[in-house]
């Protein structure tokens, strides 16, 4: 299994529609996407490799913090909240660095 960013998502809907109609579930994501995505499809593929980079960091977790882009530390505890992880401010400071060269 691969995690695909909401950039990347819609880049391949967009490609699919090109060559046939897609269905409404396929059209209601591209909308979402197209809604969403902040970064080019490259740009959030790269952000996602150099995320998990970072020992800390896994594929899901870079994907999630590709998409949404924190610029908070706050932001960035409530992606690992679920896992009941807590970051040390100096991990979560790397994570905002890393972001903030790509927005």
């Amino acid at each position: 299994m691969k995690y695909l960013t909401i950039s990347e998502v819609k880049e391949l809907l967009l490609k699919e529609n090109e060559e046939r109609e897609l269905n409404a579930i396929q059209r209601a994501a591209l909308m979402h996407a197209e809604e969403f995505a902040r970064l080019s499809a490259e740009d959030s593929r790269k952000l996602v490799e150099e995320l998990m980079g970072l020992d800390f960091v896994d594929e899901r977790h870079a994907v999630k913090i590709a998409d949404i882009l924190p610029v908070h530390p706050d932001q960035v505890r409530a992606i690992y909240a679920k896992e009941k992880i807590v970051l040390p401010p100096e991990q979560i400071k790397e994570i905002l660095d890393i972001v903030a060269k790509y927005i």
